[in-house]
């Protein structure tokens, strides 16, 4: 009986679990799908073991929590990843104009595509696998698998993350690429990054117009969002590293117990 009861804790609604292990317990039930379909209604006169309530419930509630928290997360990816798309599309055009591009004159980070490439499409990629997971389970087989495959997703966004991240960081110490006095060139490039707190020396920068607050300003944001999804990834890691490697572990020792 309890070799029935522990396979369906798993894989069905907590309601059916305890109405099969109910007919198992009554003694005519047979093995297969059989088990569950004399029984519509719970039968109030068979007595159901406490232990049939009590494995599938956590188990589910479980389940539950990890799928919706990691279809959350992918929620949260999708915005985020369209922000850092448009925040580095917005680095090439200095001023809202076109032609520095055209001729070259953007600094050289922008082409690295730290927003469009690693904070932008990389991390499309886990925020559908989050949004996939029910589907995935059911697909796999097991929640564990599912876990397995966010826990991939989730390092491919940490590392797409993290670039976005490091190359904004070196644009933003480095400075712009302007045109000075002594003509196109990074004015702050050995300055260590004070210029950011001495807003007198911005002026050096004659053209593009504005160019010390557009670069700060958008790749400010690009490190902040980097970072926010740095942080969502690294949660769905840990999330689908604990599910992965625990749940088996529980579902073991709860046949072993009931065994």
């Amino acid at each position: 009986m309890d070799a029935i009861c522990v396979p369906y804790a798993r894989y069905l609604h907590c309601h059916l679990k305890v109405w099969g292990c109910a007919a198992a317990a009554h003694g005519g039930a047979k093995e297969g799908g059989s088990l569950l379909k004399p029984f519509h209604r719970p039968p109030p006169y068979f007595p159901v073991p406490d232990y049939c309530r009590l494995c599938s419930l956590p188990l589910l509630h479980v389940k539950m929590c990890s799928l919706g928290f990691a279809r959350s997360l992918g929620f949260a990816l999708i915005p985020l990843a369209t922000c850092c798309i448009v925040a580095n599309i917005l680095l090439f055009f200095p001023d809202g104009k076109m032609n520095f591009v055209k001729d070259e004159h953007v600094t050289t980070y922008v082409w690295y595509f730290m927003g469009i490439g690693g904070g932008g499409l990389v991390m499309l990629i886990p925020a559908c696998v989050f949004l996939g997971m029910g589907k995935c389970a059911d697909s796999c087989g097991t929640d564990s698998c599912a876990m397995c495959g966010s826990v991939f997703a989730a390092l491919l966004g940490l590392a797409g993350s993290a670039y976005c991240f490091l190359i904004s960081a070196v644009a933003l110490f480095k400075g712009p690429y302007c045109f000075t006095q002594m003509g196109w060139r990074y004015p702050f490039e050995n300055d260590g990054g004070r210029y950011l707190f001495a807003r007198e020396k911005w002026s050096f920068c004659i053209q593009p117009a504005h160019i010390v607050e557009w670069n700060v300003t958008l790749l400010s944001i690009l490190l902040g969002l980097s970072t926010l999804e740095f942080l969502l990834c690294f949660l769905q890691l840990v999330s689908g590293l604990v599910n992965a490697v625990c749940r088996p572990c529980c579902y073991k020792q709860e046949y072993s117990l009931n065994g």
